[in-house]
């Protein structure tokens, strides 16, 4: 398998308007990024796949494991929730990662991340450690550093280091030994205020996550609807984290949206509805063009297990094989039980009963009705990180291809792809332009709500194709000098370049079959 170039990728990201660096006019914004027209089509295709298939008709109308049909329903919860809420989930005395500062270069590491070269012997001879980020320019420097002072060196963790080691490290980019703190942990939640003093009992908090929302408003939801256990929420929204070193793109930023799904039920039924999800949540992925061997599911061994899934059916990620951590892989989805942490906690700090009252459980009563049963339900938890999915579907796209109009082209899947269809006139004469137009606009009415469908005269029709190519669109039709006689038009195929003639009045069905919406 061969590696892609992460740096070609942010470019063509770039060039054709998929994703900009925030605030780029003026240095630009660590650790946030905006999207581009064609990126922000592409993310609301993306997060529009996982609405339709998640909460409108859950997994394809499939039934679940008992053989029941699966019901979700939405909740758009608020970005500032109560400083409580924080407090019961454990994110306000829990949430950190441990940070280290560089006193010379007043640069600030994740602890864990910070990797350290040593003598393989084991014996240092009162030389430094070398330490430094991996994939990062000091990589090499330090390397080459610690080979000259140890001959044979060997990489581990600046946290397996003691305190009193710290003295003897020489940090990423430094000159100096022993500039780095010692590690100290570091609230990744963003600080905020509410009202006008701005006083520490004024302190709120941008979530971290969406699913303590959900878990708060549970008993509203049953209050107010016919759902049943078992049953979801399930919700897109944005989430905010401080993060000690954003980095690789999109893939770890300080503002990013999820599309995550809390699933209630009864603790025996947990198993079952973990594998349920778990396998289903992969097939979707799978589903969008993330197959093969740059997609993985990978079962969590007990000692990475949070504390609210040890004694449970069990977490596993779906993980894609990005540029970046090739050859291995970074977690795109993950899937967990989190037991009744999570009402558990929220019904002890609100002191309100979250209990669910469950008329077919219970003993069978002389009369032939159940008692019912009383309990707090176990969730399962789909979450998935919506711009890691946009990332992942631009890097599973991304393909190279020197034979082609252009040699960088985006394979995106036709339910993805941001520009549904282009329409060309072959040359902008010969009555051309306005039969181009006049099917643009019927194709446009058609197909507008899915996606953008573009009219383009300018340039040759090989660069005109070249661009639709690096935008990732599926099909281009072409109005050509035999229109007129035969009522024909050619389309093109992005993925293979091929070429065929079909009736002008069959475009839209044959549009509408190749993007599966008939």
């Amino acid at each position: 398998m061969t590696k892609k170039s992460m740096d070609k990728i942010m470019a063509l990201c770039k060039r054709r308007g998929f994703v900009y660096q925030a605030s780029e006019i003026y240095g630009g914004l660590n650790g946030f990024w905006d999207y581009g027209p064609l990126g922000a089509q592409l993310k609301k295709n993306l997060r529009d796949a996982w609405w339709q298939d998640m909460i409108m008709n859950p997994v394809g109308g499939a039934l679940g494991p008992g053989g029941e049909a699966v019901r979700i329903v939405p909740l758009d919860t608020t970005i500032i929730q109560h400083p409580k809420v924080w407090e019961a989930s454990g994110h306000v005395a829990g949430f950190n990662d441990p940070q280290v500062d560089c006193r010379e270069t007043k640069a600030r590491y994740r602890a864990d991340h910070v990797m350290v070269y040593g003598p393989k012997s084991g014996d240092r001879g009162g030389k430094p450690w070398f330490a430094y980020m991996p994939d990062a320019p000091s990589e090499a420097k330090q390397l080459k550093k610690a080979e000259k002072a140890f001959g044979e060196t060997v990489s581990f963790p600046l946290t397996k280091l003691t305190k009193e080691d710290y003295a003897n490290v020489l940090g990423p980019d430094a000159d100096k030994v022993g500039s780095l703190t010692e590690p100290r942990a570091f609230n990744l939640m963003f600080k905020t205020y509410i009202g006008a003093t701005a006083t520490e009992d004024d302190v709120a908090y941008l979530r971290p996550e969406t699913a303590q929302g959900i878990f708060v408003q549970f008993k509203n939801v049953v209050d107010t609807t016919r759902v049943k256990v078992p049953f979801g929420i399930g919700g897109t929204g944005k989430s905010f984290r401080n993060e000690v070193t954003p980095r690789n793109f999109t893939f770890r930023s300080r503002e990013f949206e999820q599309m995550e799904m809390e699933f209630f039920c009864h603790e025996s039924e947990a198993h079952a509805w973990y594998a349920y999800w778990r396998d289903a949540r992969l097939a979707w992925w799978k589903s969008l063009g993330l197959e093969g061997e740059n997609l993985q599911l990978r079962e969590h061994e007990r000692d990475e297990l949070a504390h609210y899934a040890k004694n449970g059916a069990g977490t596993s990620d779906i993980e894609y094989r990005f540029p970046f951590t090739y050859p291995g892989f970074g977690e795109l989805e993950g899937v967990a039980h989190r037991s009744n942490f999570d009402l558990s906690e929220h019904q002890k700090h609100s002191r309100q009963n979250l209990e669910y009252f469950d008329a077919e459980r219970g003993e069978l009563l002389p009369n032939g009705q159940r008692k019912g049963e009383k309990y707090l339900p176990h969730v399962i938890e789909p979450a998935a990180g919506l711009d890691r999915g946009v990332l992942a579907v631009l890097c599973e796209a991304f393909t190279e291809d020197a034979t082609r109009p252009s040699p960088e082209l985006m394979r995106i899947h036709p339910r993805l792809a941001p520009i549904k269809a282009a329409v060309f006139p072959l040359i902008n004469k010969e009555g051309m332009p306005e039969a181009s137009e006049k099917l643009h606009a019927e194709l446009f009415k058609r197909f507008g709500r899915h996606g953008m469908i573009e009219h383009d005269v300018k340039q040759t029709i090989g660069k005109r194709y070249a661009r639709m190519d690096e935008a990732g669109t599926p099909f281009c039709f072409t109005v050509d000098g035999e229109t007129a006689g035969s009522q024909t038009v050619t389309v093109r195929d992005r993925d293979t370049g091929g070429q065929e003639r079909i009736a002008l009045d069959r475009v839209g069905d044959w549009l509408s079959e190749k993007l599966g919406l008939s």
